[in-house]
């Protein structure tokens, strides 16, 4: 059996009972970064050996974890933080097991975008999430645009040293709508800006940026 596994995105005291008693149950984790999983474990002190998934070996370890699960053997993917397979590694995983007709199940748990959605202020009963933006520019206006007609509430993530880009991108492709950005989300510096997107570009131009941020834009009104 796979299990999908959902750890905290922040905060370790999210960590579900499930999730626990699931790893403590399988013969081996799936781990995005094996260091940041190990510290996760030991902070649970669970003692089980890891395999490395990441996006760059995501082929080279596919074999040998569908040929465990083959022997009957249990397996937990887990990230870094959330949901497996949500702008991080699992898709591959998940398709290739669905194909080869061996179980699977969700442990559900955090996830950064709907943390951010359900305290954004924007409307929450409709909502497109499209992940990480391409990082050049001329990429990044086409992804945009795709959405500029959206009546949805657009959630997007990003990184610390794309954010201000981004956000004069969206500006240019979506007018000054209102829009939130949080970062280090159930974490103690947590933080949530709200306004239009001219006053977050101008906010946060002017602050060092750390973390991974999820940016949430209005969409159009009708």
């Amino acid at each position: 059996m796979l299990y999908i596994v959902a750890t905290p995105i922040g905060n370790l005291g999210d960590i579900t009972q499930r999730a626990l008693d699931t790893l403590r149950l399988v013969d081996y984790v799936i781990s995005e970064d094996t260091r940041k999983t190990g510290i996760l474990l030991k902070h649970f002190e669970i003692q089980k050996p890891q395999i490395s998934f990441r996006e760059d070996n995501e082929q080279r370890a596919l074999p040998r974890i569908l040929e465990l699960l083959e022997s009957g053997k249990s397996l937990a993917l887990v990230t870094d933080a959330g949901t497996p397979a949500i702008s991080d590694p699992g898709f591959v995983l998940v398709r290739a097991v669905v194909a080869a007709g061996l179980p699977l199940t969700s442990i559900p748990g955090p996830t950064a975008l709907i943390a951010a959605l359900v305290i954004s202020g924007l409307p929450v009963h409709s909502f497109t999430f499209r992940g990480f933006p391409p990082h050049k520019r001329g990429p990044r206006l086409r992804f945009l645009q795709l959405d500029a007609e959206s009546p949805h509430t657009l959630i997007f993530y990003e990184s610390p040293y794309r954010l201000k880009a981004f956000l004069e991108d969206a500006l240019e492709t979506y007018g000054d709508r209102r829009a939130v950005i949080a970062n280090d989300l159930t974490k103690f510096y947590e933080v949530v800006w709200r306004g239009t997107l001219s006053e977050l570009s101008a906010q946060v131009a002017a602050i060092e940026l750390k973390g991974e941020f999820v940016v949430l834009i209005e969409g159009l009104s009708r």
